[in-house]
């Protein structure tokens, strides 16, 4: 009920919004069935970060957004830059920027950012967010002390050596101190928030948009954004969010319909699609009374999906999955498995395990309506679910909204109130490798990312020599070798790559596509 009430609102209301809207105003239609929180912890998956995080705020390190013929990396953000302590290289040193104002005026401290580090880590900090900080532990989990060394520097301390720290913490978003202070809770906070970015939260309408403004005082002067506003609206239904562009409602789609992309292209729309490190899955419960810990029926579903054929579903905006990274990545490596639709071998696998015509093999499946990356979840959940009913397996989904999968998300399987699942399906982004870090290893299943629970003893000796190394050639190598494990324990059902795809109005100009799940929405321009 919440999603439908959310999705009427928002339909209600767009046409409130636009008939305020005047040029140089971006009018986004997000795939989420809310609004994303504002108060520097997004949720609504890795889709508030990208709207309702970077946006609007900064963290130490930021994504380079200016060579999108490449998977995008690290460039300095609120820090200049990092370096490991030489003497001891638990320690990272941060040095901050100067001269950097909040939105609501006041200047940047490295007092400051230590505050929002306790708004994470220090339970018994006055502003401790109790009710966010805990799912953020992914991103700050590894960080075990941190402090000021004088007016530039910051210091931050991890359990032990960690050469990835920079991309885990470029999630965590630095707030003014001074507007926490003014209004005394985080609560409250969500709706007159204060970052650093290069937009600042103009107005919430509850359920409807968040309303952006040019932050004219931005740091960085080449980014500056070139649109006054920027209006986000969440339209769960991909046909809804075709609609509203095609009728002029707004400007921006994130994951059309796919068989309405040629329809748009031949009425003058953009249709953008390129790769980018994303995947969308099955993750398998592994804990110890799944009958998931039978590899035979791992490898007998991921032989058993004719992804070939999901592609003409798709039209173009996806590609087959075989592993968790691209069969093209350097983190690919070289596993044996390397999976086919081949109904024949799963059905013979699935008979040796013991299931067949007579016995089939029934599996319940968390699936969502919409939401982050989801691309169109029903229908590949569908499609999936009849390819693997001609090997003789079962699959009934229980079909949440994207906020209720979160929560489902956090729960490790067996714990709580939870409901029994086989697995949980859904995007997710593999944008650096700490992706694979919090999704494969046991150091992430004590910080609660993992979901599946899946641990493999090579997996995590590869991932902790990984972790430990500075050298990244030696790294890169170390993380490949253990993602050839991973695809040969058959880790998860590996469905599907997207690549990103949405629609512009040809009033939208500007925009260059980088190869990350965020985008920079400052370069671009909207035309009367």
């Amino acid at each position: 009920m919440r999603m439908k009430l959310s999705y009427l609102l928002g339909a209600f209301a767009i046409s409130g919004c636009i008939s305020a809207a005047q040029a140089q105003t971006l009018r986004v239609a997000m795939t989420t069935s809310d609004l994303p929180l504002t108060g520097g912890i997004p949720d609504n998956g890795s889709e508030g970060g990208r709207f309702a995080g970077y946006p609007i705020f900064d963290g130490l390190a930021n994504w380079d957004f200016t060579k999108t013929d490449a998977a995008a990396d690290l460039t300095p953000g609120l820090a200049t830059e990092w370096k490991v302590d030489p003497n001891d290289k638990t320690i990272w040193i941060f040095t901050i920027r100067q001269g950097v104002k909040f939105h609501d005026g006041s200047t940047m401290t490295v007092d400051d950012i230590v505050w929002n580090f306790d708004r994470h880590l220090k339970e018994s900090a006055p502003h401790f967010d109790t009710a966010q900080a805990r799912s953020y532990r992914t991103y700050t989990g590894q960080v075990v002390k941190y402090w000021k060394i004088d007016d530039t520097h910051l210091a931050l301390q991890t359990a032990q050596p960690f050469s990835v720290l920079p991309y885990l913490i470029s999630r965590v978003f630095i707030v003014s101190p001074t507007q926490y202070k003014k209004i005394g809770n985080w609560l409250d906070f969500q709706m007159q928030p204060s970052g650093n970015g290069p937009f600042k939260v103009e107005k919430i309408n509850p359920r409807v948009s968040i309303d952006l403004a040019r932050n004219e005082e931005y740091w960085d002067k080449g980014r500056i954004p070139k649109v006054k506003k920027m209006i986000l609206m969440p339209i769960p239904d991909a046909n809804t969010r075709v609609a509203a562009l095609r009728s002029g409602q707004v400007d921006w789609i994130e994951y059309p319909a796919p068989d309405s992309n040629a329809s748009l292209k031949a009425a003058g729309f953009n249709v953008v699609v390129k790769p980018y490190p994303h995947v969308w899955v099955w993750q398998y419960n592994h804990t110890s009374d799944s009958v998931l810990q039978d590899k035979r029926l791992r490898l007998a579903l991921n032989y058993g999906l004719d992804r070939d054929s999901m592609m003409e579903l798709l039209a173009g905006t996806a590609k087959p999955s075989i592993g968790f990274y691209e069969k093209e990545s350097k983190f690919f490596g070289a596993p044996k498995e390397m999976f086919k639709y081949d109904p024949e071998k799963a059905k013979a696998l699935l008979k040796e395990a013991g299931y067949g015509p007579g016995k089939p093999l029934k599996l319940n499946v968390q699936l969502p309506t919409a939401g982050s990356g989801n691309m169109v979840p029903l229908q590949i959940g569908e499609f999936v679910q009849q390819s693997l009913r001609e090997i003789n397996v079962e699959v009934t989904h229980e079909v949440v909204d994207w906020g209720t999968m979160l929560t489902s998300l956090r729960q490790m399987p067996g714990k709580g109130a939870e409901p029994r699942r086989d697995a949980i399906a859904h995007g997710l982004p593999l944008g650096d490798v700490t992706n694979f870090y919090s999704q494969f290893t046991g150091m992430a299943n004590k910080l609660g990312s993992n979901w599946s629970t899946f641990i493999h003893p090579k997996v995590d000796e590869l991932a902790n020599k990984a972790f430990q190394t500075f050298d990244a050639a030696e790294r890169d190598k170390l993380i490949a070798e253990a993602h050839s494990v991973v695809v040969d324990e058959a880790a998860w059902l590996f469905v599907v790559h997207d690549l990103n795809p949405r629609a512009l109005s040809p009033k939208v100009v500007g925009f260059n596509q980088a190869q990350s799940w965020y985008q920079d929405f400052t370069q671009l321009t909207v035309k009367d």
